[in-house]
């Protein structure tokens, strides 16, 4: 009894683990607004404090006249109105993300009032985080629409980070089609962060602007291209880096050279590849994990039920016309089969057998009782047993008792 209750305890730290990005999203978020509202105070300070000390110095000089002065203060008034409206947008994107982390701490909250597995409240959790990772993983697959409208059904956008996904499917859209416009923009946005980044993504993107004005062969345009690796290349390279000397020789190739790496720098593959870099920088700068969370779940999931049985030629599964059991192994499954192929087997730190273990001649192990009471069920002779998996048939006389050391 004691062993029963213990495996239907519910642990909420190890459910946890696959929900710390809902948390961490919105911190990161939140820095990033502050910063912002940082950056807002600091632009309009060392422009108005400079230009309010010259404008009362010119006042009280005589150096200009009362309408220049009122004209200065105008501006810097205009400034201020200016930096009020953004400050107010701000605030308002502050109190929205406070209120998300404020659902998704009550929802995982939720999980430390819920003691048993059985409990009927597990359940409800437990389909809200599905669908929360449904709808990651529709977002990750480049269904918005669809993700949006699961989210709104499910009243969960809250717990859900549809804005976020939606910007970057849109960039990365935008760099399948041939622009660099909009992932440009992003890089500007978060210049700061992404000096700490691995990945070199602006670098990257000025680099294929270089190869587009390369890639039309005018000389006009060539030159061009020289400027912009002056202007953006040479500054945003790595010090150890070799791509400015690789860039400055393509200049000499044509756009269907078989010389590599320029084969490389010309293919329309190159769009992807920054299409990819880009998802890569993006999730890694939110904090946000590289596959879809269903997927974590799922093999998790696949890898605890997993055994060597589930991939036997004698496999228990309604596909197979000889076994005498009726329900499916999840992982024996044509869904599931060839996809948990690759998983590990689950760790079992216990075995549990039955009391009177026998083997039959195919190596098959079961319990005595148990299988003469299958085998007469099913309608075998007398003085035979029947396999219930394979329905290989044997005497009762073959069976051997096995000792367990």
């Amino acid at each position: 009894m004691a062993a029963e209750l213990t495996s239907i305890k519910l642990n909420p730290e190890s459910h946890l683990i696959l929900d710390q990005p809902l948390l961490r999203l919105p911190h990161e978020l939140a820095r990033r607004n502050f910063k912002a509202v940082q950056r807002a105070v600091e632009r309009e300070k060392e422009y108005v404090l400079p230009a309010l000390k010259e404008a009362a110095n010119a006042s009280l000089s005589n150096t200009q006249t009362p309408d220049q002065t009122l004209a200065a203060l105008d501006a810097m008034i205009s400034r201020m109105q200016g930096l009020k409206r953004k400050m107010l947008s701000l605030q308002e994107e502050e109190k929205r993300i406070q209120n998300q982390s404020k659902k998704r701490i009550q929802h995982l909250e939720a999980l430390y009032q819920i003691p048993s597995l059985a409990d009927v409240k597990y359940d409800q959790w437990s389909r809200v985080r599905l669908d929360r990772l449904l709808v990651d993983h529709l977002l990750r697959s480049g269904y918005s629409e669809s993700a949006r409208q699961l989210a709104q059904e499910r009243d969960i956008e809250d717990l859900v980070d549809l804005d976020v996904f939606t910007q970057c499917q849109r960039i990365v859209e935008s760099l399948q089609r041939g622009d660099t416009k909009e992932a440009l923009q992003w890089c500007g946005e978060n210049k700061a962060a992404l000096k700490k980044s691995q990945h070199n993504l602006e670098f990257e993107l000025r680099l294929q602007q270089y190869i587009e004005l390369v890639r039309t062969e005018d000389p006009m345009k060539k030159i061009e291209a020289i400027n912009h690796a002056r202007k953006y290349l040479v500054p945003n390279s790595e010090p150890d880096s070799k791509q400015i000397e690789r860039a400055a020789g393509m200049l000499v190739f044509a756009q269907d050279t078989r010389a590599e790496p320029y084969k490389t720098f010309f293919s329309p593959d190159r769009w992807k590849f920054l299409a990819d870099l880009f998802i890569q920088t993006h999730h890694e700068l939110l904090s946000l994990p590289s596959q879809p969370l269903l997927h974590i779940a799922l093999s998790a999931g696949l890898s605890a039920l997993k055994t060597p049985l589930c991939h036997s030629a004698y496999t228990s599964s309604s596909s197979n016309s000889q076994s005498t059991t009726t329900s499916v192994c999840p992982i024996c499954s044509t869904e599931l089969n060839e996809l948990a192929r690759r998983m590990p087997y689950a760790h079992h730190s216990k075995s549990y057998v039955e009391s009177d273990p026998i083997v039959l001649p195919n190596g098959r192990i079961y319990g005595k009782e148990r299988l003469l009471t299958i085998s007469k069920n099913t309608g075998s002779e007398s003085g035979k047993v029947k396999d219930p998996t394979t329905g290989d048939v044997f005497d009762e006389s073959e069976m051997k008792k096995v000792y367990i050391m």
